[in-house]
């Protein structure tokens, strides 16, 4: 092999991976430029089968990836450079690797021989990611390493994956290539067949629904009084059949935010706050059986709520394995779609109907924010409501951490129709969630609201420049309370402590950087004045911004004041 066709060869791995790639299902690629991932950037160039992003930021470009994954329910691509670039995914693949997103980072690396010892952007790639990515190193390209070797192993890799996967690729220079183009027609002839078709070089069955209870289980299991619980579920886990399972048991389903039954009128949606109201509480204390569809619960009432109920039978169906359940309950684990467990043959409950008193107390608790929160002081909690009202399925609503996605939790109204919902509640960051909406957005241009808080906004601030590349409406909304105001629901040991450690005040506001990148702006300070704003922003074919000012103790104050009430009814 001679040095002068070492671009060619390098070109043509990344050729192969690429490729390789779209036939495994990669739709979309998210590059970050950078010298030495050159050979993987040129072949996505070419690449008709890829959808290309660019951002000059890693960090955002991980988290966009990220979003586009969830929405689009594919495996997405990342290209980096060297060094430090490749640490930058780190937030976005522990976050993906929590929640079974499958990202797949293509990092460029320099050859062996010039890894520490002083070279230029050089750090050690090779398991970065510890054990939140599968690892695969490939050696630097090599014409004794035959290209089928090269697609088997990525077919291994990727096929059936559904976390995160680092290829590392070592390329020595040159890393671009001169014309004429060496000629490998030798080297590819074992692979002439795969060059005319369209599937993977090697094709791996789809892995099989587990084994799933029989009819004298389901009979036996729904002997009495029952709960379901719909934790976190994805769009494609298909929710709304768990609403039919509820009515053909007789049992209530309570719902988390991240459900996508949040704001559906057949279930109970208000768990977090009617575990607050004592007669409530009595009532759910009598459930002797739960099915917990789902894992990552937010409502800590909700979470304590199974952790001291003395269950007779706890089921928890899932879509992978995992141990997602803090209080450690003994349980029967089902790795199953939700919508598949809800359509096996199930028999109508012998206690079916117990809990109907629920369904009054949870309309009770809507009417009771429709008078302490939409008709009253402009607010956080307000404004969630307004835009969660103003959802169809053919929307998309992003929730930040933090307060936002609390807010959604406990106070979001009831409605006969509502967005899919989106978060990133796996490791539960404030980082990239603004990169991760806009992949959100990217991948089916669907129109789509992000709910996010100020200090969480400041944070992926620059991912500003992937929204202006968003075609469809995108509205970001950013609650501006002038700090971390979360922590004023926490038990921080006194206020002067709260506002010089935890809040972070910092007096801006979002005009100017909405301007800096060209978006559309507004800020408001009425409830009128924003259902105005953002119902013109959901025609817009493009991104805005509209900044919704409030005090720092609104939200707070007003939590605890429902919270008071609702103990007393």
């Amino acid at each position: 092999m001679h040095t002068e066709h070492t671009a060619e060869l390098n070109l043509l791995w990344g050729t192969l991976i690429l490729e390789e790639l779209t036939r495994l299902g990669v739709k979309h690629v998210c590059m970050a430029p950078g010298s030495r991932s050159t050979p993987l950037t040129l072949a996505a160039a070419k690449q008709t089968k890829l959808k290309q992003h660019l951002h000059f930021d890693e960090r955002g470009l991980g988290f966009m990836a990220l979003g586009l994954a969830k929405a689009s329910q594919a495996p997405v691509a990342i290209i980096t450079t060297s060094g430090t670039a490749v640490a930058n995914l780190y937030p976005a693949v522990v976050e993906a690797w929590l929640t079974h997103v499958p990202l797949i980072v293509l990092s460029g690396d320099r050859p062996p021989e010039l890894i520490d010892c002083g070279a230029n952007q050089a750090i050690i790639q090779p398991g970065i990611f510890a054990q939140y990515a599968k690892q695969i190193n490939l050696p630097t390209p090599d014409m004794n390493i035959a290209p089928q070797a090269l697609l088997s192993l990525l077919d291994e890799a990727v096929s059936n994956q559904s976390q995160p996967v680092h290829i590392n690729c070592m390329y020595r220079e040159p890393l671009y290539p001169n014309e004429p183009v060496a000629d490998f027609s030798r080297y590819l002839v074992p692979i002439e067949p795969w060059q005319r078709q369209t599937a993977p070089y090697s094709q791996f069955a789809m892995m099989n629904v587990g084994q799933l209870p029989t009819s004298d289980a389901l009979a036996r299991f729904v002997h009495g009084k029952g709960v379901i619980v719909a934790a976190t579920l994805a769009p494609e886990q298909h929710s709304e059949a768990l609403i039919q399972l509820a009515q053909k048991l007789g049992w209530p389903i309570v719902t988390d935010a991240q459900s996508q039954l949040r704001q559906h009128p057949g279930a109970i949606g208000n768990i977090d706050q009617l575990l607050h109201q004592p007669k409530s509480k009595a009532l759910l204390a009598q459930a002797e059986r739960v099915i917990v569809f789902g894992g990552r619960i937010l409502s800590k009432r909700l979470i304590s709520y199974l952790e001291q109920q003395d269950w007779k039978d706890y089921w928890q169906v899932l879509p992978h394995q995992q141990r997602l359940d803090p209080s450690h309950k003994p349980k029967q684990v089902w790795l199953a779609p939700a919508h598949t467990f809800a359509a096996l043959p199930w028999p109508r409950s012998s206690q079916a109907n117990w809990a109907l008193n629920l369904v009054q107390h949870n309309d009770d608790l809507e009417t009771l924010y429709q008078q302490q929160i939409d008709n009253a002081e402009f607010g956080e909690a307000q404004t969630i409501r307004a835009i969660a009202t103003r959802q169809t399925s053919q929307q998309q609503l992003f929730i930040g951490n933090s307060l936002p996605v609390r807010l959604y939790d406990m106070f979001a109204p009831i409605s006969s129709d509502s967005a899919k919902v989106f978060t990133n509640r796996g490791a539960s960051g404030i980082d990239g969630l603004l990169a991760t909406a806009c992949g959100v957005a990217c991948a089916e241009g669907k129109p789509t609201t992000l709910i996010i808080g100020d200090i969480s906004a400041l944070h992926d601030l620059n991912s500003l420049a992937i929204a202006r590349a968003v075609t469809s409406p995108l509205v970001i909304v950013i609650l501006n309370n002038d700090g971390g105001n979360i922590f004023n629901l926490l038990p921080v040991p006194n206020e002067q402590l709260r506002t010089d450690y935890y809040r972070l005040s910092h007096g801006l506001e979002f005009g100017f950087g909405a301007a800096m990148f060209g978006l559309a702006y507004n800020q408001v300070d009425s409830i009128t004045d924003f259902i105005e704003s953002y119902e013109y922003a959901m025609t817009y074919s493009g991104p805005s911004v509209i900044e919704v000012s409030v005090a720092q103790n609104q939200a707070s104050d007003q939590i605890a004041q429902i919270a008071s009430w609702v103990k007393q009814h």
